[in-house]
C-alpha cells in the first residue's frame, strides 16, 4: 500500500482485516502506527514496499504525486499489477496505463465512490477499469475492500465515472450552501430550512432514472417540465439572490445555458434536453 492518507490507511486496514499480508509506505513517516500494530510491515521506499508484492495499491494526493511514486518504485514494478486509487482525470489514467505497459507492469485505475468509513464493507463502492485479466487475477483480494465493479477495459473509464459523479455531488452541495445563504439573507435560519430541504432528495431517484433514459434515447419530451419553465424558475431565484447581494455566478451560468436553449427553440422540450446542448 503506497500512500497512507485517510483513504490509504482505510484500504490497508481492510486488507489486514481480511488476513492479507500488507506492506505500507508513505512519503511522510509516522502514519502507519495503527497498521503496524495490526500486522502490517513498514517499508523505507516505494521500491522496497513493492518488492514482494504481486499487487500494489496506490492512493496519493494527485496525478503528479502518483507518477512520482511510480517512478520511485522503478523497475521493481515490472511484472506486477498496480491499482491506482488516486483521483485522476480520465486522460491521465489512460496515459498512466500506456506508460505502465511500456514499463512491463499492468495498471488498473480505481475510483472509490464512498467514504473511508465504508471501506472493507459491502457498502463501499469501488469502480475499476483497465486490463480485465489483471482485474480477474486479483478480484478476490480487491473484494476485501468493498463492492468492486469492473466497468470496462478503457483505463480512463473509472475516472470518467468518478468525474461525472463528483460533478453531480459538488454542484448539489454548492446548491445547498447557496440556498442556506439565500435563506439567511431573508431571515430564515438553516435549521428552519433543513426539514423542507430534506424532501428534495426524495425527488431525485426517479428523476435520475428518467433523465438517464432520455439522455441515452436522445428524446426529451416536455410533458412534466420544460426548459422554458426552468428558465423562469432560475431567473426568479437569481433575481432574488442578486437583490440580497449574493454571488450568483453559478446560477447565472445555469440561466445563460437555459436561455440559450430557449433561443435555439428547445423551450417546449424537457429539461433533460440541456444535455444535448452541453454535450454538443
Amino acid at each position: 500500500m503506497l500512500g497512507l492518507g485517510p483513504m490509504g490507511r482505510a484500504l490497508a486496514g481492510a486488507l489486514l482485516a481480511a488476513d492479507h499480508p500488507v506492506t505500507v509506505w508513505n512519503r511522510t513517516p509516522g502514519r502507519d502506527a495503527d497498521l503496524l500494530a495490526h500486522g502490517a510491515r513498514s517499508a523505507v521506499s516505494p521500491a522496497a514496499a513493492v518488492a514482494d508484492a504481486p499487487l500494489v495499491l496506490l492512493c496519493v494526493r494527485d496525478q503528479t504525486a502518483a507518477r512520482s511514486v511510480l517512478d520511485a518504485a522503478g523497475q521493481v514494478l515490472r511484472g506486477r499489477t498496480v491499482v491506482n486509487a488516486t483521483s485522476l482525470a480520465p486522460d491521465d489514467a489512460r496515459a498512466n496505463a500506456a506508460d505502465a505497459e511500456a514499463r512491463g507492469l499492468r495498471l488498473l485505475d480505481a475510483a472509490i465512490l464512498t467514504p473511508t468509513a465504508t471501506i472493507g464493507t459491502p457498502g463501499a463502492t469501488i469502480l475499476v477499469s483497465g486490463d480485465p485479466e489483471a482485474h480477474a487475477a486479483h478480484g478476490a483480494t480487491l473484494r476485501a475492500l468493498g463492492t468492486v465493479h469492473h466497468v470496462g477495459s478503457d483505463p480512463g473509464r473509472a475516472a470518467a465515472f468518478d468525474a461525472a459523479l463528483l460533478d453531480l455531488f459538488w454542484t448539489t452541495v454548492h446548491g445547498y450552501v447557496h440556498a442556506l445563504a439565500l435563506a439567511r439573507a431573508e431571515g430564515i435560519r438553516g435549521a428552519e430550512l433543513a426539514p423542507y430541504a430534506q424532501g428534495l432528495p426524495l425527488l431525485l431517484p426517479p428523476l435520475i432514472e428518467d433523465f438517464a433514459r432520455r439522455a441515452d434515447d436522445r428524446h426529451h419530451p416536455g410533458d412534466r417540465s420544460s426548459v422554458a419553465s426552468a428558465e423562469a424558475g432560475l431567473a426568479h431565484v437569481a433575481h432574488t439572490a442578486r437583490s440580497r447581494g449574493l454571488d450568483t455566478s453559478v446560477l447565472d451560468a445555469a440561466l445563460a445555458l437555459t436561455r440559450r436553449a430557449v433561443t435555439a427553440g428547445h423551450g417546449p422540450e424537457g429539461v433533460s434536453s440541456l444535455v444535448e446542448l452541453l454535450a454538443g
